[in-house]
């Protein structure tokens, strides 16, 4: 079983940068993807960046230039750098792990980013 837990959410304002991290415990098999995902108030979840075990990386067009993924040296953390936020970049920002053998999908609680304008 794999639990994932999310920190470095918080309040900040337009055009600013925040960082979030993912710490996975468990065993994280390959091929597996990782990534993080978002949520705004009314609106359902998307996806904002994955990166997969092999090292590519994919971005929503949305945060495509400002954003950044990357993973730990181990299989178990992962990061999402942001920059030059916007207010709609405010969400619940969730961790994901797939693991591609059996298209299992592990998920984090949540972490709240808010920016405002």
């Amino acid at each position: 079983q794999v639990q994932l837990v999310e920190s470095g959410g918080g309040l900040v304002q337009s055009g600013m940068s925040l960082s979030l991290s993912c710490t996975a415990s468990g065993t994280i098999f390959r091929p597996n993807v990782m990534g993080w995902y978002r949520q705004a108030p009314g609106k359902e979840r998307e996806l904002v960046a994955v990166i997969f075990s092999s090292g590519v990386t994919k971005f929503a067009d949305a945060v495509q230039g400002r954003f950044t993924i990357s993973r730990g040296g181990a299989e178990n953390t992962l990061y999402l750098g942001m920059n030059s936020l916007k207010p709609e970049d405010t969400a619940v920002y969730y961790c994901n792990v797939r693991d591609m053998r059996t298209n299992v999908d592990y998920w984090g609680q949540g972490t709240q980013v808010t920016v405002s304008s």
